[in-house]
């Protein structure tokens, strides 16, 4: 009789590979991790903002087990969506807006998820018991799975860093009650390096390994509801939607190669899009352009009050008109980021005209700041 010795992940590895996953990875989920005193510093801190639910779901998120008892591995999976060209250059292109990577394509969770629920479906059939499958969308924490599966490591700026991949990895995870073999975890390879650090423009890491989301360009301009600080505006130059920078710079970004994946592959009218024409937007166009992306899930209006807030930083007059058309809009968020544009772009004496002909007749407290701040400045 010959004992087999097959290994019961290299079938699972081979599946993920035909679903277009560029690597599938292992680990027991029992140990204790760093990672919950970690988030526990940082809510205590205060540092998630106005992200209640972080605060709310604290307990499940501290521990897969908190969220899943039943549960004894974890299948961690990584879809590389390295761009073509540097993001960043996008930065110079001022009267333009910039959108994070990730979110220039079909959005993300949605070409995870199916393909995921394709994987535990398959492997439910073979293996049996039971699983739950996740793409960012519940209180699980993906990255230090991640990183206790070889995928990588949590780099300074907090992210997934990968050697083979640089910082673009989607992560989507499959929790499972079958008992499958572990891989090596990853260790720390990002050394003396602080690139990412000294690339924010807003200063949101306070140290290494720590993230500020309250100063977090992509919380700022995804994340937050109202007004952001005038104080922060300047930093969000032209960035729109998200914030590229720190996993931009990363140096092992070297050695990734840029994602096959079509479905998120840059869409032409989300590579670089006009801010004038982006301004114009109202609901139905706003839901029409972004039916297939993320972005849809900000809203038009926080969208537009970014936009404005680009327009602000664009320094070119000839976008005056884009700004001076939302003074009226029916969302005070809108109206409020056009006073701050226009604040920023008009000479003094037209700025107070604008000033005498609509100021008088606001009625939302949070725009009338914006005039009373621009017409003392």
């Amino acid at each position: 009789m010959t004992t087999s010795t097959s290994d019961p992940r290299d079938p699972i590895r081979r599946r993920a590979a035909d679903l277009g996953f560029d690597v599938c990875r292992f680990t027991g989920i029992g140990a204790s991790w760093p990672a919950t005193a970690r988030l526990q510093a940082f809510l205590q801190a205060g540092r998630h903002g106005d992200m209640e639910w972080m605060a709310a779901t604290a307990e499940r998120r501290g521990h897969p087990l908190a969220l899943w008892p039943q549960a004894r591995s974890a299948v961690v999976l990584g879809l590389n969506y390295g761009p073509e060209t540097n993001p960043l250059d996008g930065l110079a292109l001022r009267e333009r807006g910039l959108l994070s990577v990730y979110a220039r394509g079909d959005d993300y969770h949605e070409v995870l998820k199916g393909r995921l629920k394709q994987l535990g479906g398959w492997m439910a059939a073979r293996l049996g018991g039971d699983l739950k499958v996740f793409v960012d969308t519940a209180p699980l924490m993906e990255k230090p799975l991640a990183q206790q599966a070889g995928l990588g490591w949590q780099g300074k700026h907090t992210n997934l860093v990968s050697r083979d991949f640089g910082s673009w990895l989607f992560l989507g995870v499959i929790l499972t009650t079958a008992d499958l073999p572990p891989d090596p975890e990853e260790a720390d390879h990002c050394g003396q390096c602080r690139a990412c650090l000294d690339a924010c423009p807003t200063a949101a890491f306070p140290a290494p390994y720590q993230l500020d989301a309250r100063r977090c360009v992509s919380y700022l301009t995804i994340e937050h509801k109202g007004p952001v600080d005038p104080d922060l505006r300047p930093g969000l130059g032209n960035r729109i939607y998200g914030c590229d920078d720190c996993l931009a710079v990363c140096p092992w970004n070297k050695f990734a190669r840029a994602g096959r994946e079509q479905r998120l592959a840059a869409r032409h009218d989300l590579a670089a899009p006009p801010l004038a024409e982006l301004a114009a937007l109202d609901q139905e166009a706003f839901r029409a352009r972004f039916a297939r992306s993320p972005v849809k899930r900000t809203g038009r209006d926080r969208f537009l009050r970014n936009v404005l807030y680009a327009i602000g930083n664009s320094d070119n007059p000839a976008l005056v008109p884009a700004a001076t058309a939302r003074l009226d809009d029916a969302s005070p968020l809108v109206r409020g980021a056009a006073v701050w544009a226009l604040g920023r772009l008009l000479p003094r004496p037209e700025l107070l005209e604008l000033a005498r002909a609509h100021a008088g007749a606001e009625t939302d407290p949070d725009v009338r700041v914006e005039w009373e701040r621009v017409q003392s400045a």
